[in-house]
C-alpha cells in the first residue's frame, strides 16, 4: 500500500482545497490528512482562522477523500508521522515549493499545483467588518496597528478626544466600535453605538455599574449585536493554555492566586480636577490583575477588602491591593501606576503551583513546578501584538458568527464591574492613612 501524507488548515473549506487532496489522493492508496491546530497556525502567522479544529476536520471529513484524520500540533511532527505512519509520499501546495525538501531523507516529496482564483483569504476578505476606534490615541494607535494583521477587518476611521459630533459621524460609516474612552463614559459611548446598530468592543472595564452593565447587555442582545471587553491577556494562547491546565488539576486544588500589575506615571504636576479623568491603578490595571483570580476561582467572592493609596479630593489611586477571601481559597492583586514592583503571577495548588515571569499579562512562557523540582515543566506559546490582535480576531469571529464562546465569560466581566463599582463607592475600601 502506497500511503500519502499531506497537510493544511482547510478553514473555510473550498473547490481549491478539494482539488488538491484529489491530487494528493491520486498519488497513492491511502490518504492521512493533517489538519492544523489554533495554536500551531498562530505559530506560522495564520492567525484569523474562523472555523474551529472539530468543524475544520469535519470538512475535510465531508469530501470524503482522507482515509485518515489527524492532528497536527507542533513543529517537527512532520517528521514523526512519516515514520509513524510510514508514509512514501509527501504532498503539499507548490506555494510552499521548496520549504519541505528536508523531508526528502524520509519520503518522497511532491509540491502540487494550486488552483487559481481561489483562496480561504481571499474569502475571508470578502467579509470586511469596518471597525471605527474612539478614545486616547496612545491606545488606538496599538489597535490600529495590530488591525492590519486581521484578514476581513478594516479600521475605517478613528476619533480621539471628546468629539461628539465626530463620534456621530463616525458610527453612520463602521460595522463596529472598539471604544477606549474614560470608563466613566463607557456606559454613555456603548450605548450610543449600539443604538446605532454597531458592534462594541470596549477597553475593560466595561462601566462603572453592575446595573449599567446588565442594561447595556440587554440593549446588545436585544438588537443581535456583539458587546464585547477588551482584555487583551484573556486572548493569549499562554494564558489559556494555563488556565485550562490549573482546571485540569495539574497543581491539585488551587488555594491561592497572586497578581501584580504596576507602571510608573509621573502626576506630580497635573491638577487635582484633571488626574480624575485620568485612568487611575485600579480601573487601568485592576481588571487585568483580578482575571486570573476569577478565571480559576470563579465569582463567589464571601469577603473582600481594597487598599489604596488615593490622592485627596480625587478616585485617582497610585496603588491600590485588593484582597478575596473564596469558599476554599483566598486571592491578591496589586495594582499600581505610581509605585514598581515585579509584575509576577502565581497561583499556589496542593501538589504544586504555577509560576508565571514578569510581565505576566504577556507572556509567551510560565511553569508548572512542584517539590520534586525534576518533574517541573516549562511551556511556551507565541504571543503577537500583546495578544491585541487575538482579541480582534475573537471579536470579529464572534461579529461573524454570532458565537461569543471565545470571548470573556459575562459573570468574570460582572465580576471585575463590581469590584470597579464598589471602588468608586468606597465599600470595602481602606485608605491608607495620611491620605483621604
Amino acid at each position: 500500500m502506497r500511503k500519502v501524507i499531506t497537510y493544511g488548515t482547510y478553514d473555510l473549506l473550498h473547490y481549491g482545497h478539494v482539488r488538491l487532496l484529489e491530487r494528493a489522493k491520486a498519488l497513492g492508496d491511502y490518504l492521512i490528512v493533517g489538519v492544523t491546530t489554533e495554536d500551531f497556525d498562530r505559530s506560522r502567522g495564520k492567525i484569523n482562522v474562523q472555523q474551529s479544529l472539530i468543524e475544520r476536520m469535519e470538512g475535510v471529513r465531508a469530501t470524503g477523500l482522507a482515509d485518515e484524520i489527524i492532528v497536527e500540533e507542533y513543529e517537527g511532527q512532520k517528521i514523526d508521522d512519516i515514520r509513524r505512519y510510514q508514509v512514501d509520499v509527501f504532498a503539499i501546495g507548490s506555494d510552499w515549493a521548496g520549504k519541505f525538501d528536508y523531508l526528502k531523507e524520509y519520503c518522497e516529496v511532491v509540491y502540487l499545483d494550486r488552483t487559481e482564483g481561489v483562496s480561504s483569504t481571499d474569502l475571508r476578505n470578502e467579509t470586511v467588518l469596518r471597525l471605527g476606534l474612539l478614545g486616547q490615541s496612545s491606545n488606538v494607535d496599538k489597535v490600529l496597528r495590530e488591525a492590519e494583521f486581521v484578514n476581513g477587518l478594516q479600521a475605517a476611521a478613528v476619533v480621539t478626544g471628546e468629539d461628539e459630533a465626530a463620534y456621530d459621524e463616525m458610527l453612520e460609516h463602521v460595522d463596529a466600535v472598539y471604544i477606549y474612552s474614560h470608563p466613566s463614559r463607557h456606559t454613555r459611548d456603548i450605548k450610543k453605538a449600539l443604538l446605532s446598530g454597531k458592534h462594541v468592543l470596549v477597553e475593560t472595564p466595561v462601566t462603572l455599574s453592575r446595573e449599567e452593565l446588565h442594561e447595556l447587555q440587554a440593549l446588545a442582545k436585544s438588537r443581535g449585536l456583539i458587546l464585547a471587553e477588551a482584555l487583551k491577556t484573556a486572548f493569549s494562547t499562554a494564558f489559556n493554555r494555563l488556565v485550562n491546565l490549573i482546571k485540569s488539576g495539574k497543581i491539585g486544588q488551587v488555594v491561592s492566586v497572586d497578581s501584580a500589575c504596576t507602571s510608573m506615571e509621573n502626576v506630580e504636576n497635573v491638577p487635582k480636577e484633571a488626574l480624575s479623568e485620568r485612568w487611575n491603578s485600579i480601573f487601568d490595571w485592576g481588571p487585568t490583575g483580578l482575571l486570573p483570580i476569577f478565571e480559576l476561582l470563579g465569582t463567589d467572592v464571601k469577603n473582600k477588602r481594597i487598599i489604596s493609596s488615593i490622592e485627596k479630593d480625587t478616585v485617582y489611586d497610585y496603588f491600590s491591593k485588593i484582597d478575596f477571601v473564596f469558599p476554599r481559597a483566598v486571592a491578591s492583586t496589586r495594582v499600581g501606576k505610581g509605585v514598581k514592583t515585579e509584575g509576577e503571577l502565581i497561583v499556589s495548588g496542593t501538589k504544586g503551583y504555577a509560576y508565571v515571569p514578569a510581565p505576566w499579562w504577556k507572556t509567551d512562557s510560565f511553569e508548572i513546578r512542584y517539590e520534586d523540582m525534576r518533574q517541573n515543566q516549562r511551556y511556551f506559546y507565541l504571543l503577537e501584538g500583546e495578544g491585541i490582535r487575538y482579541e480582534l480576531v475573537a471579536f470579529l469571529h464572534a461579529v461573524l458568527t454570532g458565537r461569543t464562546t471565545e470571548l470573556i465569560d459575562s459573570t468574570v466581566t460582572e465580576a471585575i464591574v463590581g469590584v470597579m463599582e464598589d471602588y468608586c463607592a468606597g465599600k470595602d475600601l481602606t485608605v491608607l492613612e495620611g491620605e483621604e
